[in-house]
């Protein structure tokens, strides 16, 4: 990830009027100070407040091919996220930004399991034209992913190859991402 490309996070909370400084911002703040890694932090309280802030970086942001990595701090089951008590399927998720998301990596915090299967993941792929669809297996009540997150990101730093960025991260970390249960779909 050239120093002119960035992570984009959309974290899920209560109420987007409470201006609370989360885990997720100070580690986001951190890989800045740390690795050199810049982000763009935005939250959401509903799934048009998603959609808004995701249609806003595609459309109204000129940086927009600079984001290599779309970072979703959302919680859910199976293969819906949650925003404000409200389920969302990835398939819906995938209708809404239909060929919107070309080229990208979409990274799902342990705050919401992954857990996909081929026909699911090839066809979020396909819809919204991302190259990767990655998170975890293990849940953020048993460990959260946040060290783990910040090292996969800094890794893009180094390399751009996603595939080659999966083996450093696998290298470097190995227990981590065995304990979290790490996982691609591409």
């Amino acid at each position: 990830m050239d120093s002119d490309k960035f992570i984009f996070c959309l974290e899920a909370v209560p109420d987007i009027e409470t201006n609370n400084v989360t885990e997720v911002l100070k580690n986001l703040e951190q890989l800045a100070m740390e690795h050199g890694v810049n982000s763009i932090y935005k939250t959401c309280d509903t799934i048009e407040g998603l959609e808004d802030s995701l249609n806003a970086l595609v459309y109204d942001d000129h940086n927009f091919k600079n984001y290599e990595i779309i970072y979703f701090v959302l919680k859910g089951e199976e293969n819906n996220i949650c925003i404000n008590d409200y389920m969302y399927s990835l398939q819906e998720i995938a209708e809404l930004f239909e060929g919107k998301l070309a080229g990208k990596i979409l990274h799902f915090s342990n705050a919401k399991l992954l857990d996909l299967d081929e026909e699911e993941a090839q066809y979020f792929l396909a819809v919204t034209g991302a190259r990767g669809i990655s998170g975890y297996g293990v849940d953020f009540n048993k460990m959260p992913s946040l060290i783990l997150d910040k090292a996969f990101f800094s890794l893009f730093k180094e390399e751009d190859d996603m595939f080659e960025v999966i083996e450093e991260l696998h290298q470097r970390h190995y227990n981590l991402c065995k304990m979290l249960d790490f996982r691609l779909y591409y």
